[in-house]
């Protein structure tokens, strides 16, 4: 009865006393002018301020680059996601991570740069008909605009907008590069690429999304491994936009790059990419009271073949809980996953329009 008490306790705490009126998190279109160059001034604020000594990885995987004390604030923020790759991707953790870090990533731009908005979200799903036609890459304004496809002749580098020269240090110092990929899975893995020719915007359409926010009642992991699937959704708008949002090496790099999602957040389009993930999700908690709340998924990847991933597609043992922490490596207060379980209770405050 004392574990049953504690269990429904947990649950009541999942109403957050404080969040009496939520901050509302809008499609990046519905913005402002004004509210758009708001954003996209922090973001390259953060860009421009000195490297933060409490960067601490946790992990420290061979597979990336040292820390660069000669980068960015951005870059610091970005290396965490490199450091705990193999402890967000295909384990239980990579919701509630990547909610946590929109949402540490939203307070830096507030309490560092001046930001006063809350964090846009990109409805790809509006898009995947024409991704490469889509109106959010045709504002090429170097104020309110994200810019548009990379030049192919300069190593996919965004030439107009914002960013047009927005430095990266990870994997090794360039400017921002974006190229439209429509069919990134020729040549992968046929065992756990299985349609290897298919069109990524195929994984994100209004039909697919509609799926996963409606189905897998009752089914975190069911829902976590349609998403984020090999050719699911998230990576699918990964490998779509390509270039450092897509993984892929830029020319600077060294010859032991390696391409993959470690450090897709040095573009800033990954920020609207995880809100719209963590839409979806939040959507589908929503959509029946059997899903609100529920969690599942173990620590440790199992994508070493496609047995072993279909057994454990979002993470073997150990597993993991609501009281599980998610490292922060030293940028931030580390949280559990309890705590962003909810958008409007335990630390977060916010819900989508």
């Amino acid at each position: 009865m004392l574990t049953l008490s504690v269990f429904l306790l947990g649950l009541l705490c999942l109403t957050h006393a404080d969040c009496t009126n939520p901050t509302v998190r809008k499609e990046w279109r519905t913005l402002s002018t004004d509210e758009r160059a708001n954003w996209l001034s922090a973001v390259k604020c953060l860009s421009e301020l000195p490297h933060d000594t409490a960067l601490t990885p946790y992990v420290n995987p061979d597979d990336i680059a040292a820390v660069n004390a000669s980068g960015s604030y951005y870059d610091d923020i970005v290396y965490m996601h490199m450091d705990l790759n193999h402890l967000i991707h295909f384990t239980g953790l990579f919701l509630p991570f990547h909610r946590w870090y929109v949402q540490m990533y939203e307070n830096a731009l507030k309490e560092k740069c001046g930001f006063n908005g809350t964090s846009p979200y990109w409805d790809w799903a509006a898009d995947a008909p024409d991704v490469y036609g889509s109106t959010m890459f045709q504002d090429f304004d170097p104020v309110s605009g994200l810019g548009g496809w990379g030049n192919l002749s300069n190593d996919a580098q965004v030439p107009n907008g914002a960013f047009s020269d927005f430095k990266l240090s990870y994997p090794s110092y360039h400017t921002l590069r974006r190229n439209f990929t429509l069919q990134p899975y020729i040549g992968l893995d046929p065992t756990l690429f299985t349609d290897p020719y298919m069109d990524a915007n195929a994984s994100f359409t209004q039909s697919e999304v509609d799926k996963m926010v409606n189905g897998f009642v009752g089914d975190y992991k069911g829902f976590q491994s349609y998403l984020e699937g090999f050719e699911g959704a998230h990576g699918s708008v990964h490998e779509i936009l390509g270039g450092d949002l897509g993984g892929t090496c830029p020319s600077t790099a060294p010859a032991n790059c390696t391409p993959g999602p470690t450090f897709s957040a040095n573009e800033p389009m990954f920020w609207m990419h995880h809100a719209m993930v963590d839409k979806v999700w939040y959507d589908w908690q929503n959509s029946d009271s059997a899903n609100a709340g529920i969690f599942y998924g173990g620590s440790v990847q199992m994508i070493d073949n496609a047995t072993i991933y279909a057994e454990y597609p979002n993470g073997g043992p150990p597993m993991l809980s609501l009281d599980s922490v998610m490292h922060a490596d030293g940028m931030f207060e580390e949280s559990t996953v309890g705590d962003v379980i909810n958008t409007t209770a335990g630390i977060l405050c916010y819900i989508y329009e």
